[in-house]
């Protein structure tokens, strides 16, 4: 059967109580109210309770909601989770989801589900989505207004077209647009987006859809997370990094000047769709970028997601449509059956940061602005393939075999004319490190990670000077 919970805050809960209690002969009904402090018994107990509210299939946050809203809430969660219990089928169109098991429905078109503790949503990948976007934020359950945030570039390409989806959904819509670029995710720019919702007297019920690649999706994300302390958020990734990793799992966060996200939270969003025809308007170098996260997933879980990237590489460069929906839909349930069984990075998640240790300290160490987040990956990589060899833990074939299909895609392999030295100091702060020590995601074989933090200081150094110095 599908189980669905009705959830509401306490004070909600509270002030639901105390009207039952007004309206009612015997108050021995509502034993809550008896205590010295109704308010922190029922968030004790709803903290006690909470593990288990989570199993539920769909959750009413029914705070606002009159009890007719309640109602078709709760028939479309019986909808939408039943339709997935009755038709879902193996992800063998796509993948199989990285060994996750992550659901592929063809009924609702959803290339996979995140699964959390506490949230379930959709991720959809397919040409020209955009135009269904007002009625899926509709069946996502948002009820108020919409608050777009992007970048001048996006906005110039998709920002139009998307106030008309959701204006004609009903959806009264307003739109903030940064500056491209990784420097627009910071507090200053948070700032401002804060001000700008505060003068437009955002409500808690009002979404925020990020339309625009990783950056705007952390800032904007980081924006829903902690404005009115959470209003809902939806996922409208432009970019391929956006759409196989940074949108789906729930990271969100703005950088800051000693390291690249070290400010941020977990906040899963409503939903996540990803229009493959937007890709056609990234500049070639942002779309190249892009493939370095579809590489790393094949490369830390999946073989066969390698294989395809080998086998269809013009094809994909061209964005063949049938082709390209398949591979990033392919990466995309990979990324969200780690992220189903490690919301919060406690273990299997941390396979993710595969190249990302290297990639971080080199783009913290040249501000930002020298290298696109695929390309630093990329070359992080490189260096993590090349410490796991010199640590024989991976075939030297394994090594060439990344270089090659790196390249095929038009990714580096190293640099130059970057500080050794800034770079081993930003790598030491990035969030990975434990107890001092850097934790290195590393691989025994195609598809098969290993994470040490025994790596040899000078040996990681050695590798890393090779990689700036080439």
């Amino acid at each position: 059967g599908v189980v669905i919970c009705l959830e509401a805050k306490p004070d909600t809960i509270l002030k639901r109580l105390l009207k039952d209690a007004e309206e009612g002969d015997n108050q021995e009904v509502r034993p809550l109210l008896k205590a010295p402090n109704p308010l922190k018994s029922i968030v004790e107990l709803k903290a006690f309770r909470q593990p288990y509210y989570a199993l539920s299939d769909w959750t009413v946050h029914t705070d606002d909601l009159t009890i007719e809203e309640a109602a078709e809430e709760v028939i479309h969660g019986w909808r939408y989770i039943g339709s997935k219990t009755r038709d879902r089928v193996p992800v063998s169109a796509v993948s199989d989801a990285g060994k996750s098991g992550a659901p592929y429905s063809e009924h609702t078109g959803a290339a996979c589900v995140v699964r959390t503790e506490t949230e379930y949503y959709p991720v959809f990948v397919g040409w020209g989505l955009l135009d269904q976007l007002g009625t899926q934020i509709q069946q996502a359950g948002v009820r108020g207004g919409v608050h777009i945030i992007s970048d001048d570039n996006v906005f110039r390409f998709h920002g139009e077209r998307t106030k008309k989806v959701l204006e004609d959904a009903g959806f009264v819509v307003d739109s903030f647009t940064v500056p491209s670029g990784e420097r627009s995710k910071s507090f200053e720019t948070a700032t401002g987006i804060f001000d700008w919702l505060v003068q437009r007297r955002s409500e808690r019920g009002d979404a925020i859809v990020a339309l625009g690649g990783g950056v705007v999706g952390d800032l904007a994300g980081f924006v829903a997370s902690t404005f009115l302390r959470g209003v809902p958020l939806v996922q409208v990734p432009t970019s391929l990094i956006g759409m196989v990793d940074s949108a789906i799992g729930g990271k969100v966060g703005v950088n800051h000047p000693q390291g690249k996200n070290l400010i941020g939270a977990f906040y899963q969003p409503r939903l996540v769709v990803a229009d493959i025809q937007t890709l056609t308007t990234l500049p070639r170098r942002e779309l190249i970028s892009g493939w370095a996260e579809v590489i790393k997933h094949a490369m830390i879980r999946d073989p066969q997601l390698l294989e395809l990237l080998e086998n269809h590489t013009q094809e994909l460069m061209e964005l063949n449509e049938k082709v390209t929906a398949e591979a990033v839909a392919y990466s995309a349930a990979i990324k969200a059956g780690i992220v189903s069984e490690d919301e919060k990075e406690l273990g299997l998640r941390t396979i993710l940061n595969y190249g990302h240790t290297i990639a971080h300290g080199l783009e913290t160490a040249t501000g930002y602005g020298k290298f696109l987040h695929g390309e630093a990956v990329s070359i992080g990589m490189m260096g993590a393939a090349e410490i796991s060899r010199q640590l024989e833990l991976l075939a030297p074939e394994a090594v060439e075999r990344q270089r090659e299909v790196l390249s095929k895609f038009g990714l580096p392999a190293a640099c130059s004319g970057v500080n050794l030295d800034s770079v081993l100091q930003a790598m030491h702060l990035d969030k990975k490190v434990k107890d001092g020590k850097v934790r290195w995601v590393l691989l025994s074989d195609v598809g098969q990670t290993v994470i040490r933090d025994d790596v040899p200081g000078e040996m990681a150094e050695k590798v890393i000077r090779g990689l700036i110095q080439s």
